[in-house]
């Protein structure tokens, strides 16, 4: 594997639209049921929550199992993730 997986994935692959995309956007709502309290599990960051889920579903993938499943198998999802 290389060094930095990112350089696996060429420029224009959606994955990098999509990452442009989340980061423009504005999850405020998402952060504001965000616990910090340090009780409980960590939560994952909601900004990547969003682009796997915008990434995966405008790959037609919507089950959460295969979506697991690409995290572990696809480049792109490992980008994102």
């Amino acid at each position: 594997m290389p060094p930095d997986v990112r350089d696996w994935l060429p420029e224009g692959h959606l994955a990098w639209f999509i990452l442009d995309a989340v980061a423009g956007m504005d999850l405020d709502a998402f952060y504001a049921v965000y616990r910090r309290d340090g009780l409980g599990r960590p939560a994952y960051e909601p900004s990547m929550m969003v682009a796997l889920l915008l990434y995966a579903y405008a790959r037609g993938t919507r089950s959460a199992r295969a979506i697991e499943r690409a995290c572990e198998e696809d480049v792109a999802y490992r980008v994102i993730a």
